[in-house]
């Protein structure tokens, strides 16, 4: 697995995920992905958040830093500056032939995370002991 750059988005006491469906699972993954060649993690949290939400964003601080299948997953707390939730024209919302199951932007109450499958559950974690705001 290649690194990755993710962004958490807070407004309220809600935070930004992608609901996910595949092969007959529901889980929920802190929006974000594979960071590209020459890109640092921070450019690929702010291209990612476009590309999967909608919404450009301004990285505040980095939260946490997770090895995960090989590689490194950054995880980025960020403000929404611009755009629309829910718009995200990434190839996972587009090309639905891709056999990856189904993609839709929510927004989850905080405290509602413990009674579902949020993944990585570390940042899960982070987020209901009021670690990250």
């Amino acid at each position: 697995m290649k690194d990755r750059g993710s962004v958490i988005l807070i407004r309220g006491n809600r935070v930004a995920l992608i609901k996910r469906v595949r092969d007959g699972m529901t889980f929920y993954v802190i929006p974000g992905g594979r960071i590209k060649e020459g890109e640092s993690p921070e450019d690929a949290t702010i291209r990612e958040a476009f590309e999967e939400l909608g919404v450009t964003i301004a990285i505040k601080e980095r939260v946490a830093i997770i090895e995960f299948n090989g590689g490194l997953q950054y995880y980025f707390l960020g403000e929404i500056t611009g755009g629309t939730f829910g718009t995200g024209q990434g190839k996972e919302f587009t090309q639905l032939d891709r056999k990856r199951g189904t993609f839709e932007t929510v927004w989850m109450e905080i405290k509602d995370l413990a009674d579902h499958d949020v993944r990585p559950r570390e940042i899960a974690d982070l987020l209901l002991t009021g670690s990250v705001k």
